[in-house]
Formats: C-alpha cells, structure tokens, sequence
C-alpha cells in the first residue's frame, strides 16, 4: 500500500519553449529563477508550491481531446476573478467560465492551445474530491 501519493511534474509539448515560459511566469506564478534548460530543449519552471513544469520543444501540438486540461486551485474566488481580468485584457483565449456559490472558474488556451483551469471551491470541497 502506497503512503501520501503527489502530483508534482507535468510535461508538456510547445512550439516555443520561451513563449510558453512566459507565458506560465506572468501568468500562474512559475519562478523564472527556478529555470533548468536540458540539452534536449526542454525547460523546467517551478511554482511555489514545488510544481515542476517541463516545456518540451517539438515541431507540433495536437490536436489534442476537448476534455484534455490542468487545473491550479485558487485559495479566494476573487483570485480566480481578477486573473480572468488580467487574461481577457491581455486578448488570451477564455473557452470556459462558471460563477457559482461553490465554484467559480474559467478555461484558457496557453499559447500552443493547452488548456488551463483556474478554479476555487470551498475547502471542504476541495478535501472531499481529494477523498475521493
């Protein structure tokens, strides 16, 4: 029986690894200072909670299934509300939004048409769908 199991590396296929970089820096708090460059082309970014990104460039992403996304769980729904802003502002692609009592969330395209959840949900919530 495996202990505490945790999710902390995600890979990920770009067009130009230093677009999608900042992209993710300016965007979901990944530590330009934490940047690892890889003879391959790969660049790994970390966030403050210790989540490895790895950027690796190809020659094309996708398509990928309509279903495909990661999320980041915000701590206060006025977070997820005022990076929206900052995302609409800035003309990235929003495909999804919700504003309810126990949810508030949107989708968007990073810049190779990944898409990324940023929600929040009341902690109990959050713990019981860790549960389950």
């Amino acid at each position: 029986m495996l202990g505490n199991v945790h999710l902390f590396h995600l890979g990920l296929p770009v067009l130009d690894a230093r677009r999608s970089r900042t992209f993710y820096e300016h965007y979901f708090a990944f530590d330009p200072e934490s940047t690892q460059r890889h003879d391959d082309g790969t660049v790994i970014i970390r966030n403050g909670d210790g989540f490895d990104l790895a950027l690796h460039p190809g020659a094309q992403v996708g398509p990928l299934p309509e279903f495909l996304h990661f999320g980041f769980r915000f701590d206060d729904p006025a977070e997820v509300r005022t990076l929206l802003a900052r995302l609409r502002a800035d003309d990235v692609p929003i495909i999804e939004e919700h504003e309810e009592s126990t949810y508030v969330a949107f989708k968007c395209l990073d810049p190779d048409g990944h898409r990324i959840e940023g929600y929040w949900e009341p902690a109990r919530l959050a713990e019981r769908d860790e549960d389950a």
